[in-house]
């Protein structure tokens, strides 16, 4: 099973304004259920750098998800916020997203 990608600037615009949000050392993650398979966005600013920097961000961050997202329960619509850092790994953002997913789990 695969996940999809948010695309449209609306559907970003929704779960920031009623989306529930799950914290971890280094992303924020704002979810909403969602009907079909799981959807996944992944918003960044330019705090966090220049473009080779956010795109390198971006895809750990779609490899951590893509390697995990099966751990979900249930399928979401969600956005991850990574927090700014002055480096970042695959094994940190793993243990984030988990702990995010944990914290959905939680809160449902």
């Amino acid at each position: 099973m695969k996940y999809q990608r948010l695309k449209k600037n609306a559907d970003f615009q929704r779960l920031f304004k009623k989306g529930k949000k799950a914290y971890s050392k280094d992303l924020t993650v704002i979810y909403a259920p969602f009907k079909g398979k799981t959807v996944m966005g992944i918003a960044l600013s330019k705090k966090h750098g220049k473009a080779v920097i956010r795109n390198r961000i971006k895809r750990l961050v779609r490899a951590a998800f893509s390697n995990n997202f099966e751990k979900l329960n249930g399928n979401f619509s969600l956005v991850v916020l990574p927090k700014v850092r002055d480096e970042y790994s695959y094994a940190d953002i793993e243990k984030s997203l988990l702990t995010c997913f944990k914290a959905m789990d939680e809160k449902k």
